[in-house]
């Protein structure tokens, strides 16, 4: 049980990053269409984990997790296409204080980040007593790694992953800052740690073949978030794995090539 969800989790987790780059890598009058074009997926994703909620099942478990991440990724395809962004589309203004550049910061993605709170609320509203709360979880998981990584980003670390940023958004790097580590950084891969294990231990003390399994993935997706954080100052580009999915014109694969180079 533990290794096809393993396998299925990395497959979600590297295919869905590289469908959204490829959808991402459109022109802008293609995007527009895509976009529309991904309307009924959220909204059938959306259907799916109302449905997968009720279900105590390993079937369940795993719709479950597979609709999270379907949600989370249409989440993602719309910031990065600038769909669903934040009301401020400048760079962060030059000398500004800290507390200038966060209120800035905050601005740039605010509209997409309450988005995915409101989301977060629906889900917690649709499985609200039901018995299988593994895509719950999920989105919660994603969303807690992810302003933990937003967070470190804007406070400083080694690499900015820079080669996800589309040129529409190019004003977001403004807000990044390079820097060795910052104060944060430990605390973010403390709590990864802790969840990492938590989730283990749930899935190994359990005889409960359905509670394996949706611990199992909730376990691994927090492992594959640890990571990523730690790709925030460790000299490796996990972008690498990505590039071939971009067009051959797109400034994002080129950069990511370059650097393979540097390496």
């Amino acid at each position: 049980m533990i290794v096809p969800a393993l396998a299925f989790v990395l497959f979600l987790w590297w295919f869905g990053t590289g469908a959204i780059l490829v959808a991402v890598g459109c022109s802008r009058q293609t995007l527009g269409l895509v976009m529309a074009a991904s309307l009924p997926l959220l909204a059938f994703s959306v259907l799916a984990f109302d449905w997968a909620a009720s279900q105590d099942s390993l079937v369940g478990v795993y719709s479950g997790f597979a609709a999270a991440i379907a949600i989370w990724g249409w989440h993602e395809f719309a910031f990065l296409s600038g769909a669903i962004t934040g009301p401020r589309r400048a760079p962060a203004p030059f000398g500004a204080s800290e507390w200038r550049r966060f209120r800035c910061a905050v601005a740039a993605l605010a509209w997409h980040e309450l988005a995915l709170a409101a989301t977060a609320l629906v889900l917690a509203v649709l499985s609200w007593d039901e018995p299988n709360p593994f895509g719950l979880y999920t989105f919660l998981t994603l969303f807690l790694a992810r302003i933990s990584a937003k967070l470190n980003v804007f406070l400083g670390v080694p690499n900015l992953a820079e080669e996800f940023i589309p040129e529409t958004l190019a004003h977001l790097k403004s807000y990044f800052r390079h820097r060795p580590i910052n104060l944060l950084f430990p605390l973010s891969i403390t709590a990864l740690m802790l969840a990492v294990g938590w989730w283990g231990e749930r899935a190994l003390s359990t005889e409960n073949g359905v509670d394996l399994v949706g611990y199992t993935l909730l376990g691994v997706l927090s492992a594959l978030a640890l990571i990523e954080h730690w790709l925030l100052v460790l000299p490796l580009r996990d972008a690498a794995l990505w590039h071939w999915m971009l067009p051959p014109h797109d400034a994002r694969r080129k950069s990511v090539m370059t650097t393979d180079r540097a390496l």
